[in-house]
């Protein structure tokens, strides 16, 4: 064995598979294996027939069993680089198999991936841990969270890809329970984690490294120039810093928040030694396109090229006041005012504190009268000392107290005012009584009815999504469209799954409660007609399937709330155009800021169209870079403003704001980023699950199987070689290779990492079937691995197929997809002729062309290798001799 272990000889080691020697040391011998280096005993190496020998000696093998071989070779290769047999329950997009395809280039992974909102970043994620988890490269895997989105992600990665994740809870990290060290797969909330309560993070920092953390939201991950940084940052930070990250992967729509120093140390988590707020921005920006890609919408495409978005169509709509909401709303105005000079007179504490409750009262009394009268009322009570039951009732009137600053605000102040002895203006009591008196007087609100018109006008008989930013306004619609359209004709979706003072159409007045995933899927199915919610349901939700209606009932104050509603809808899988109507009344300050706004925004987008070849909706991106609290000291302090001087003021407050820094800066960004468009299509494998079935069916009949195939589901018994795993039953029904099968019963989806799968890829990487002919094949088919002679270049992919076919006289080269469509189309039938003498010459004289043609063109590959090789795997030969 010792003489014949030469440098390049193939070999197969009972624990490593396959290999090649690279040198040999007596008793051992180091040698070559697709995962890296090894140096192993040489007893325990068997040498495997090359395909040189093979032509020499005339070895010639069933076509079946080479073509067994190529065909798990190129399923390997394709997947490993794409991830496109993924079991995914959702068709997969050629951007999403583009991302996964530039993630999976590399080892460790250090992605900081910003696409448009609805492009499909669980489907990324998916896509890209499926390949790694499927190989051992991640064992240990963390999804940090905005709170309200752990259990989605949860969900659809469980659903979509069969990835099965713990969720973190306080109550199950104990010193007792040893969580980190038990639970390898986790989603956690950032926000919770983030507060190191109870010795928390010395636990998270002491257990094994994380082979992957993905962060959702990443932007919230911030710093400023004076040291201040979130908590989850500089727990992300910690972290890195005792080794406890490999790979990396941070998800935001909007990475730059208006501030290099926040953008670069956002970016050092990637790579310390890269990027740094102290760094100079023009070094960093020429690394910047290895770390950030971007997907915009207009480029998205499916896998024949046609655009899955449309342009979103906007109708502004209008309404007026009565007398009786124009009084009320006048001496709101007057009542904000009156208290916000009050407040001048306090302390700094009390004075910040009574400014943001003002404020926050105004922003309820632009939705609805309601959502502001029962604000008013709880207040009332209080200052007479009759209702300290209510105690929190007043925060309740927003869904998520930490959601906003504003509503942060009334939190605070309930907590620390219980007993009303914070005034919010001299009188206040009586000032209080008017106003509630004025808001009673109110008996029918317009901004309802128009909402009712709009609908029966505008979307007869459609479904309709409706948004609010508060509960009352809420409850206030919802019994509108009950008394119009009967009591099972909506749904709704707050913070806690629960809506108070909801009149049916008998007169009763009731409360109703219903799980948000339960309202979602009624919605999509079109059980119901209409979905009336919050902003707690702005993120994280896809109402597409049986919608392209949207109406704002109130307009927030961040427009970023406004993209992200409409992303509900706006998202692969729609196909209509989005329709969305704006309601507004042109006589109050909102309206006017808003009109304002808009013009500005269209300004915005304009300046940065004209700058770029192929103009992108950069909205998110620009409202992303605003200051917090922009948007709300903008519509506040405008309501102190005369009418005649808004215009200058506005002016004046947003000069800086999309100035050319900004433009700039998003231009910058968008230029240093890495994108699909359809240019890459032709890059993308044209393959789906269903091309793994003439592969495993055959498998199947190698194993003296007889699979039943009907309808496209299979059922089979399982080869007893494969059951070695406790997952894998004796029997199968009803399995499918099809994405949208709904076989039932104890079917399932096959693919690259379900335990069948990869017993039927392993049996076939053993087979040593190199050479053989066959009939029906037009030209010889070379089948060669390319992979690294460099064994720390740090990609994921280690070995790539490459194929060489006959053409037109010459030569072509096959991509690996390419050569799993031909050998899918093979003809099974065989034959073996005399291989001797001039056709064995012949053999050799075309591999080595073909292989020199192969290597020629390595280049044109894009192989994530430092220094390529190629080596024969095999050779599938006609019966008829190809022309010289």
């Amino acid at each position: 064995m010792m003489n014949r272990l030469h440098e390049g000889a193939r070999i197969t080691h009972p624990r490593h598979g396959q290999g090649e020697v690279v040198f040999g040391r007596g008793e051992t011998a180091v040698a070559r294996f697709s995962h890296g280096l090894e140096e192993v005993r040489t007893s325990e190496l068997v040498l495997v027939v090359d395909l040189a020998s093979a032509i020499s000696k005339g070895d010639v093998s069933p076509v079946e069993l080479t073509r067994l071989r190529a065909q798990a070779a190129a399923i390997r290769s394709v997947n490993d680089a794409w991830g496109v047999f993924s079991r995914s329950r959702i068709s997969l997009l050629p951007h999403q198999l583009w991302v996964c395809h530039k993630a999976l280039r590399q080892w460790p992974v250090r992605l900081l991936i910003a696409d448009d909102v609805g492009m499909g970043k669980t489907v990324e994620a998916g896509l890209i841990l499926w390949p790694l988890l499927a190989k051992g490269a991640i064992k240990r895997l963390l999804v940090l969270t905005p709170a309200k989105l752990v259990e989605q992600w949860q969900l659809r990665l469980r659903q979509m890809f069969d990835i099965r994740l713990a969720i973190y809870t306080a109550d199950a990290d104990t010193p007792r329970t040893d969580f980190w060290n038990t639970q390898d797969r986790v989603v956690a909330s950032l926000p919770t984690l983030k507060a190191d309560n109870n010795g928390r993070h010395d636990r998270l920092l002491s257990a094994p490294e994380w082979d992957m953390v993905i962060v959702d939201e990443a932007h919230h991950l911030n710093a400023d120039e004076n040291g201040a940084k979130t908590l989850g940052l500089q727990l992300l930070e910690s972290m890195q810093e005792l080794g406890k990250i490999t790979s990396c992967i941070l998800f935001t729509g909007t990475p730059h928040r208006g501030k290099d120093y926040g953008f670069w140390s956002l970016m050092s988590l990637l790579d310390r030694n890269l990027f740094s707020p102290k760094k100079s921005n023009s070094t960093m920006l020429t690394e910047l396109p290895r770390f950030l890609i971007r997907n915009a919408k207009q480029k998205a495409t499916d896998m024949s090229g046609k655009r899955l978005f449309q342009p979103v169509k906007q109708y502004p709509e209008t309404f007026e006041y009565t007398p009786e909401e124009t009084a009320f709303y006048s001496l709101m105005s007057s009542f904000v005012l009156a208290g916000k000079a009050y407040a001048s007179s306090l302390s700094k504490t009390q004075r910040g504190q009574v400014i943001l409750v003002l404020i926050a009262l105004q922003k309820l009394a632009s939705s609805s009268v309601a959502a502001v009268r029962s604000a008013l009322e709880t207040r009332q009570a209080r200052l007479i000392g009759t209702a300290n039951q209510y105690r929190n009732e007043l925060a309740h009137e927003t869904d998520d107290p930490s959601s906003d600053e504003l509503e942060h605000a009334l939190w605070e102040w309930s907590r620390s005012d219980r007993q009303g002895k914070i005034l919010l203006m001299e009188n206040e009591a009586e000032h209080l009584s008017d106003l509630i008196a004025a808001a009673h007087a109110v008996k029918v609100e317009t901004r309802i009815q128009r909402v009712i018109e709009i609908i029966e006008t505008r979307f007869p008989g459609r479904s309709v999504l409706l948004f609010t930013e508060y509960k009352r306004t809420q409850a206030l619609l919802m019994s509108a469209l009950i008394a119009h359209f009967g009591d099972d004709c909506v749904g709704f979706i707050n913070g806690d799954n629960r809506l108070d003072g909801v009149v049916f159409a008998d007169g009763r007045t009731l409360s109703k409660s219903a799980l948000r995933e339960d309202v979602c899927d009624a919605f999509n199915a079109g059980e119901i007609r209409f979905l009336i919610s919050t902003e707690a349901g702005g993120e994280g939700i896809d109402l597409q399937e049986h919608c392209s209606a949207l109406i704002h009932v109130d307009l927030p104050w961040n427009p970023m709330r406004l993209h992200q509603r409409v992303g509900r809808l706006n998202r692969y899988g729609q196909t209509q155009s989005v329709e969305v109507v704006s309601l507004r009344n042109p006589h109050t300050v909102e309206s006017m800021i808003w009109e304002k706004l808009e013009e500005k925004l269209g300004n915005i987008m304009l300046a940065l169209g004209s700058a770029m070849d192929e103009p992108e909706d950069l909205l998110q991106l620009v409202l992303g870079m605003a200051t917090p609290g922009f948007f709300n000291e903008l519509f506040a302090g405008a309501a102190e403003v005369p009418t005649e001087r808004l215009a200058e003021w506005f002016d004046e407050h947003t000069h800086t704001f999309g100035g050319v820094s900004a433009i700039d800066t998003v231009k910058s960004l968008v230029g240093h980023a890495q994108s699909f468009d359809l240019s890459g299509l032709k890059d993308v494998p044209p393959l789906d699950l269903p091309d793994l079935l003439p592969f495993f069916q055959s498998m199947l009949e190698h194993n003296a199987r007889r699979p039943k195939l009907e309808g496209g589901l299979l059922s089979f018994k399982t080869p007893d070689k494969w059951i070695n795993h406790p997952a894998i039953k004796r029997e199968y029904k009803n399995m499918s290779f099809d994405r949208k099968s709904d076989s039932g019963g104890e079917g399932g989806l096959l693919g690259v990492g379900h335990p069948l799968v990869t017993r039927a890829l392993e049996q076939a990487d053993q087979l040593e079937s190199v050479l053989s002919y066959v009939n029906g094949l037009e030209t010889p088919l070379l089948l060669l691995l390319a992979s690294d002679r460099v064994t720390d270049g740090g990609a994921h992919v280690r070995i790539s197929a490459i194929g060489v076919v006959q053409d037109d006289g010459g030569h072509k080269v096959l991509r690996d997809w390419e050569v799993l469509q031909l050998l899918n189309q093979l003809d099974g039938s065989r034959s073996n002729p005399d291989t001797g003498g001039a056709e064995a010459t012949e053999m050799k004289r075309w591999v080595d062309e073909a292989k020199h043609v192969a290597e020629s063109h390595l280049a044109t590959f894009d192989l994530p290798f430092s220094v390529p090789m190629l080596r024969e795997l095999l050779l599938i030969w006609p019966l008829k001799s190809p022309s010289s």
